[in-house]
């Protein structure tokens, strides 16, 4: 029997973690969170597909792709978070087929500057996990299951 898939999304600037603010995002790099997702999925019996964008219609390009292919989505939008209603929109068709979707954050952005306080994306979420570093990604794989 095939493992469930799950495409674990990260957006804009987040190819720069390790490197980028480590006072709010941590040390840890893309590489080491993808480690880390790849590991946690494998131990809850689920296959990951980890994946990167700097580019908003690509990031909407894999979350049709994902529901096409049936997969649950944990995605952390970076900036996108607060307006893209593109991103959002294909969000909302993620659950909307029935498919779980979690919005992840490295850093808490209540406690952070106002813009940052409001997220398009949570109102079509199933849940979101914040604050937490690396750990928001695990969490939120664990929530699926």
């Amino acid at each position: 029997m095939t493992a469930p898939l799950v495409f674990v999304l990260s957006g804009p600037n987040l190819d720069r973690l390790g490197t980028r603010e480590p006072e709010v995002y941590g040390s840890d790099t893309l590489d080491d969170v993808h480690s880390a997702v790849s590991r946690e999925a494998g131990a809850l019996g689920l296959l990951a597909d980890c994946r990167q964008t700097n580019h908003e219609g690509e990031m909407v390009d894999w979350l049709h792709e994902a529901v096409d292919a049936g997969a649950d989505v944990v995605i952390n939008p970076g900036a996108w978070t607060h307006y893209s209603y593109a991103v959002r929109d294909a969000c909302a068709i993620v659950t909307t087929s029935g498919r779980s979707l979690v919005e992840v954050h490295l850093s808490n952005p209540a406690s952070r500057e106002d813009f940052r306080r409001t997220s398009v994306v949570a109102p079509v979420a199933t849940g979101t996990v914040a604050g937490f570093g690396l750990q928001s990604y695990l969490l939120a794989l664990r929530a699926l299951i």
